[in-house]
């Protein structure tokens, strides 16, 4: 540390050397002091330097600390559910409630096959919607697609368009237009 400080009150007064000859030699007390200061303050700072390496150190220390903390976390639990869900179909909650209580519970293969010869308004968005949780199921959770079923189904209101219908004499009615959200839970058969 000695030879370090040394070094660096040397550098110091190297600089200074020029600016003390042009300098006029008239010196005050005020002056003396400062001179005296100068040095002092930069063996202040060759000591912070020499802290940087020590920074390092504690950063070395922290890393392991962070993978343990990584280690630490629980597995996730298995998913034994897949959903889907379509917004704003263009049928009736009643009408789609009259299709979805049909399949409920069945197995997806044996759904999809009464909803193919089912000549109602909502089959083919049900059947869609079925389709669709099934594909979750096989492609993000890696579930068997022949054991799955139709765990839960059910359909709520959506929008509401209000419309007019024209009347005798010139009079007009109003006319709901509705529209139902569709959700689905695949879930598989052990």
């Amino acid at each position: 540390m000695a030879d370090t400080e040394k070094k660096v009150v040397a550098e110091a007064e190297e600089k200074k050397a020029p600016a003390k000859k042009a300098a006029p030699k008239k010196t005050t007390a005020k002056k003396a002091v400062k001179k005296e200061e100068a040095p002092v303050a930069e063996e202040k700072e060759a000591p912070k330097a020499k802290k940087a390496p020590a920074k390092k150190a504690s950063e070395k220390k922290a890393a392991p600390k962070a993978a343990k903390k990584e280690e630490k976390k629980p597995a996730k639990p298995a998913v034994t559910e897949a959903k889907a869900s379509a917004r704003s179909v263009k049928v009736t909650p009643r009408k789609a409630r009259l299709v979805i209580d049909l399949v409920r519970g069945k197995r997806v293969v044996e759904a999809l096959e009464i909803l193919a010869f089912l000549n109602k308004t909502g089959a083919t968005d049900v059947a869609k919607l079925i389709k669709s949780a099934a594909a979750n199921a096989t492609n993000n959770f890696g579930m068997d697609e022949d054991k799955l079923y139709v765990a839960s189904i059910w359909a709520n209101d959506s929008i509401k368009m209000r419309r007019y219908l024209p009347r005798a004499k010139g009079s007009a009615s109003g006319l709901v237009k509705r529209f139902s959200n569709l959700y689905v839970v695949v879930k598989e058969r052990n």
